[in-house]
């Protein structure tokens, strides 16, 4: 049977009773069909797998459980990355989180850059990171992942840049070097990729200058939602845990 785990956005504690989200009550009744007494895995993301068993199911009252032992506790990522990425348009921008979220990817910052097409404000940007946190959040229900990757308010690629530091990668097509030529990178690793057509000449010098390490994937041009998930594939058989 297809392990059924669930996002419970509140802190869990072994043997205790909570009710779960709205959302995950739509999820429970009208995808999943549970009924009383079926089992299910609870994680809150921070890293722990729980036991969990429904006590009541009700569309006025909502899904209530019983929390039980921990199943299991994520090990930590060998290799920390944070996606700093351009934001791309609708469907483009979710596969590329749903698939960042999958290979591992730790933290996720999204980009409004001079080349960026999605111009959000005030209640619109707010609805858009509460979208996207729900992309991650379903990501990891369904790849296993108890760690919930933080997602980071929008910033413009200027501050970004000038407040980066550390180790960093920038994806260029123009770069002469690939992944497979950089010294072995541990710890925390920042992944810069630019929106739909690419970061500007002038964002592309200015990354270089702050101290990121242009790089580029082969001799093709890879779409904006490509180009992550190629990159962090890479980057996990390098460096991290596809080894």
């Amino acid at each position: 049977m297809r392990e059924r785990r669930i996002f419970h956005p509140e802190r869990l504690n072994a043997h205790t009773e909570v009710t779960l989200s709205d959302q995950a009550v739509r999820h429970v009744i009208q995808v999943l069909r549970l009924q009383v007494g079926d089992r299910i895995t609870l994680f809150d993301g921070g890293g722990l797998d729980y036991m969990a068993a429904v006590l009541l199911i009700s569309r006025k009252n909502g899904v209530r459980v019983k929390v039980g032992q921990v199943l299991r506790k994520e090990p930590a990522a060998q290799l920390q990355v944070h996606l700093a990425i351009g934001v791309s348009r609708g469907e483009r921008m979710d596969f590329s989180l749903q698939k960042s979220v999958e290979l591992g990817v730790g933290r996720i910052t999204p980009l409004l850059t001079e080349r960026t097409l999605v111009r959000l404000k005030g209640e619109k940007r707010q609805a858009r990171l509460t979208h996207w946190r729900g992309v991650i959040q379903h990501a990891c229900e369904q790849c296993g992942r108890s760690y919930l990757p933080a997602l980071h308010p929008m910033q413009s690629f200027e501050e970004f840049v000038t407040r980066f530091s550390g180790q960093g990668i920038l994806l260029d097509h123009r770069a002469e070097s690939g992944l497979g030529q950089l010294t072995r990178l541990e710890g925390e690793l920042t992944l810069l990729v630019g929106p739909e057509g690419g970061l500007a000449p002038q964002e592309r010098d200015q990354a270089i200058r702050q101290g990121l390490t242009g790089v580029r994937l082969g001799p093709r041009i890879l779409r904006t939602e490509t180009a992550p998930l190629a990159a962090l594939a890479s980057m996990q058989m390098l460096w991290g845990d596809f080894r």
